[in-house]
């Protein structure tokens, strides 16, 4: 089972998630209300990052989401977003800085326990807040894939291994494998980094080259 840990500044929050993860034989490592304690907590306990962190939209310290997403990610934790997800923006801006995706407060509890099993298990985590948070954003950088760019994600991004993407579309591995070169630097370019394949599954999610709902390969 996995390691969690709860951020969140309001106490009854933690409280009931804490007891849901228990009964699910989740092991909550740290809960609290800003991500400096927990950051000090894991340098005075020298212990492991949590697999997962379970982190509240808008903590009560003055953070950023980007702030608080951006360190945690650095510190080696899957970040899922645990808010009334009611503020599309803030939602964008915590996936745009990394977070594996979001789980609204208004989810059944087996929800929460079934998205974080989904992270900690390395995957991307498709839910509606997350599809809606992007749709319509005129702001969300475009990254300007070409058609043979746009469907060497989607092949990859879903699965495949480069080598059998390339023969599926009858090219090179060589031209395959610049092609994903290619479309990591133009995300890169338009700030939405994804430097691994759950990465690019994120981004091919957000802009829609995978399907959000159903089959994500698109069949």
């Amino acid at each position: 089972m996995s390691t969690v840990a709860l951020i969140d500044d309001h106490e009854s929050v933690r409280l009931g998630l804490e007891a849901a993860f228990a009964r699910d034989s989740q092991t909550v490592v740290f809960s609290g209300s800003s991500v400096s304690s927990y950051l000090d907590w894991r340098k005075s306990s020298g212990a492991a990052p949590a697999e997962v962190v379970v982190l509240d939209l808008t903590l009560g310290d003055g953070t950023t989401v980007t702030e608080n997403v951006t360190s945690l990610v650095a510190d080696g934790a899957s970040v899922v977003i645990h808010s009334v997800a009611d503020r599309p923006a803030a939602v964008r801006e915590a996936l745009s800085a990394g977070a594996a995706g979001v789980v609204s407060k208004s989810s059944a509890l087996d929800d929460v326990l079934d998205a974080i099993r989904t992270v900690a298990q390395g995957e991307a985590l498709n839910n509606v807040e997350w599809a809606s948070a992007v749709d319509g954003d005129r702001d969300f950088g475009d990254a300007q894939l070409s058609t043979r760019e746009r469907e060497v994600l989607r092949l990859y991004a879903t699965g495949l291994p480069l080598k059998a993407v390339a023969e599926r579309l009858g090219v090179a591995y060589s031209t395959a494998k610049e092609n994903i070169t290619r479309i990591r630097v133009k995300y890169v370019d338009v700030g939405r980094p994804a430097p691994t394949k759950v990465d690019l599954l994120r981004r091919a999610m957000e802009d829609g080259i995978v399907e959000t709902d159903g089959d994500p390969s698109g069949h």
